[in-house]
């Protein structure tokens, strides 16, 4: 009988006692801890690149653009008017809100659905919460002889293009 206790005796130190347990644990949770912030630090050190349409639009030919028309970007946020004294580009986001604005034929004006903001074809503020008029963008014509638009770049009111 005694080799029998002797021989359970042996088996017993494969056990983990409290301090083994705990430390296992606590190694365990380091390592969890380890692998989130290697994890965190990867996502912010690499690159998070936003792709952005280009400021510059290519709005097409100047001839398909009827004198005393305005035309609207929906994809660009951009109204090309064609008036007799030559070309211009206009903003279609609301200055109010950035919302973007809508050309109403019948009336003659720009208005904004959000809060009710009016412009005048030359981009001019008729009345709305509106803070300024419609900002002018940079027009010219490119070595193809299309109508190109920066929408990055304003410019002061009434330069018309004129091809």
């Amino acid at each position: 009988m005694p080799d029998a206790t002797l021989e359970l005796t042996h088996k017993l130190p494969a056990e983990l006692d409290r301090r083994a347990f705990f430390t296992k644990i606590g190694l365990g949770s380091l390592s969890i801890a380890a692998a989130g912030t290697i994890v965190f630090s990867y996502e912010y050190l690499s690159p998070n690149v936003l792709y952005e349409p280009s400021a510059i639009v290519n709005v097409g030919k100047p001839e398909n653009f009827a004198v005393n028309s305005v035309t609207m970007d929906v994809n660009s946020g951009i109204y090309l008017v064609r008036a007799e004294e030559g070309y211009f580009a206009l903003s279609a986001v609301c200055t109010h809100l950035g919302c973007l604005t809508a050309w109403n034929q019948d009336l003659g004006i720009i208005a904004c659905p959000c809060h009710g903001s009016k412009f005048t074809r030359t981009g001019e503020k008729i009345e709305g919460p509106a803070p300024k008029p419609l900002p002018w963008l940079k027009t010219w014509v490119d070595d193809e002889g299309d109508l190109m638009v920066d929408r990055s770049t304003d410019i002061p009111s009434l330069q018309y293009l004129r091809i």
